[in-house]
């Protein structure tokens, strides 16, 4: 019998016991999700927010989520937290999940792209030496935070580097990430990103 892990009593097991700030390398998908991420973190580690989301589509709305993205962190004015951008690679999302675009939303295709842009971030996170890697997506109530902390292991032990475990849906953390982003005048999308999803509400 699988006993359920609870990742959000293990992240705060983590933070109760550093001795130190990490560096933390945090992918986020929007501004108003990482909203709660990082106002929650930030005395813990020391944040650099990677965008990387190459499913977000049309590329219009790529390009206003990085605006909203950004917006935020000008607003928070926190000195530890920075920014690193990523190329678009929507062509490399499309080759992916080629096959499974008639996928229901929280199907294998978007494990496919959980994987694509955690090993994005796992990738670089060992490339510049960050202690940590996590994401922002387990603060949605949409997102499977088990499928997603399991990526993000198994990527740490391929990769050599840190996972921050979590489940930020957790203590109300989407009503917050709500909260935070009507406070800072943030546009929140009607959909995850990719096309297959924005066509699948219309119907």
């Amino acid at each position: 019998m699988n006993e359920k892990i609870n990742y959000d009593k293990i992240l705060k097991e983590l933070i109760n016991n550093l001795d130190y700030k990490p560096k933390l390398l945090l992918h986020s998908c929007c501004g108003p999700c990482s909203s709660y991420v990082i106002t929650y973190l930030k005395d813990y580690f020391d944040i650099t927010v990677l965008y990387y989301n190459p499913n977000i589509e049309p590329k219009s709305e790529y390009e206003k989520r990085k605006q909203e993205q950004l917006k935020l962190i000008n607003k928070l004015n926190i000195s530890s937290l920075n920014f690193l951008d990523s190329d678009y690679e929507n062509d490399l999302y499309r080759e992916k999940v080629k096959g499974y675009e008639k996928d229901n939303e929280g199907g294998f295709r978007c494990h496919i792209c959980y994987h694509l842009r955690l090993c994005k971030c796992a990738i670089l996170a060992k490339k510049l030496n960050f202690d940590y890697f996590g994401t922002t997506l387990t603060v949605s109530p949409y997102k499977n935070a088990k499928v997603l902390n399991e990526i993000g292991i198994s990527l740490a032990n391929q990769y050599n580097v840190k996972w921050l475990y979590s489940d930020f849906k957790k203590n109300d953390g989407y009503k917050k990430s709500i909260i935070l982003s009507k406070e800072y005048d943030l546009y929140r999308q009607d959909y995850c990103g990719c096309l297959f999803s924005k066509n699948r509400l219309k119907k």
